[in-house]
């Protein structure tokens, strides 16, 4: 872990990592087997795992309670059944959030017979428990992303993003060579920003994939690559 002033870098080689015949997973933050006292999230964050699923496994029925649960898909196709009635797929370019609540039971399964799945999970402590469960998935195209930071997720829904639970404003962005996006966290702010794809370069610092950096205090961050790249940034309160 880099620490500077006002913000560490997560180095990806730290995370926890499992690997079972279908699944390999690696975990920005203390997670199942993976226990680490330095890593049990950032403000409302709690999970971040990057997954890879082969072709036509996944997670069965299983259940959670009290937690923003949001997926993103980098590669392939996930199909997702839970107790609410909903199915769906969710596929690259697609944010899906599921809020828990008093309980939920779903699953997820690559849908693909020959193509492994790609995909981050995040959880995020809700601001209230035992609200009523809900789901919602949105699609935002490539167009509004690229080169510029995306609003996809946020606790009022604004711009089309999906709702969060929680004082949250979530973007995405997808970064070519010459692109710079800027993000001022603002006072009594703190950011996190997950490296999805890539390598990028945040304020003159190296990042690849997998790296995650917790921004502490306000800061003008500068995000950009010299090939392609995708990053998560997370506002939080």
């Amino acid at each position: 872990m880099i620490t500077t002033a006002i913000h560490k870098i997560h180095d990806r080689n730290l995370r926890g990592h499992s690997k079972i015949g279908w699944l390999d997973s690696w975990h920005t933050f203390s997670f199942s087997g993976f226990q680490d006292p330095n890593r049990m999230g950032f403000r409302s964050l709690r999970v971040i795992n990057d997954d890879r699923v082969i072709p036509g496994a996944g997670f069965g029925m299983h259940g959670h309670q009290d937690m923003e649960i949001l997926t993103y898909v980098l590669a392939g196709e996930l199909a997702h059944k839970d107790s609410l009635g909903t199915g769906s797929v969710i596929r690259p370019g697609d944010v899906q959030i599921m809020s828990a609540g008093t309980g939920i039971q779903h699953s997820e399964f690559n849908s693909s017979e020959s193509n492994p799945v790609h995909l981050l999970q995040i959880w995020m402590l809700p601001d209230r428990n035992n609200i009523t469960p809900r789901y919602d998935q949105r699609n935002f195209p490539l167009a509004e992303k690229q080169g510029k930071l995306r609003l996809v997720g946020s606790k009022d829904g604004r711009d089309g993003s999906v709702v969060i639970n929680q004082d949250i404003n979530l973007y995405v962005s997808v970064l070519s060579a010459g692109d710079l996006v800027k993000f001022e966290v603002a006072q009594n702010r703190f950011a996190w920003i997950q490296v999805a794809r890539g390598i990028v370069t945040l304020n003159g610092e190296s990042l690849r994939e997998g790296d995650g950096v917790q921004i502490n205090s306000s800061e003008l961050l500068e995000l950009s690559t010299e090939s392609n790249a995708e990053i998560l940034l997370f506002d939080l309160s």
